[in-house]
């Protein structure tokens, strides 16, 4: 591996846990965690049955956020999930990414 390569990677390493801080802080901002915990079903379903359910699936971030920002009802039971349209795809695939890799 060049140095370079191994820089940024271990940089990238360095950040991470920073990244999944700014993720929760971005599903507290949004009101997720009203309705979502990371090991609980609540309102709607556990991050970690979320996960499950989207395992293997090679466009589970991209489906994942269109749900969040689609919203829906019969995934999870007749309780619906409301769209949440005003956040940004961006933001929708931040948190996807974060539910998909544990919610942590």
């Amino acid at each position: 591996m060049n140095h370079l390569a191994l820089c940024l990677s271990t940089t990238l390493l360095a950040f991470a846990p920073f990244a999944a801080q700014a993720n929760k802080a971005l599903a507290e901002k949004n009101g997720c965690l009203g309705c979502h915990a990371a090991a609980v079903k609540l309102v709607g379903p556990a991050y970690k049955d979320i996960a499950a359910k989207y395992a293997g699936q090679p466009d589970a971030t991209e489906m994942l956020a269109k749900s969040i920002r689609a919203g829906g009802t019969g995934k999870w039971g007749e309780m619906a999930m409301p769209a949440q349209s005003k956040l940004s795809e961006a933001d929708a695939k931040k948190l996807a990414v974060w539910i998909l890799g544990g919610a942590k």
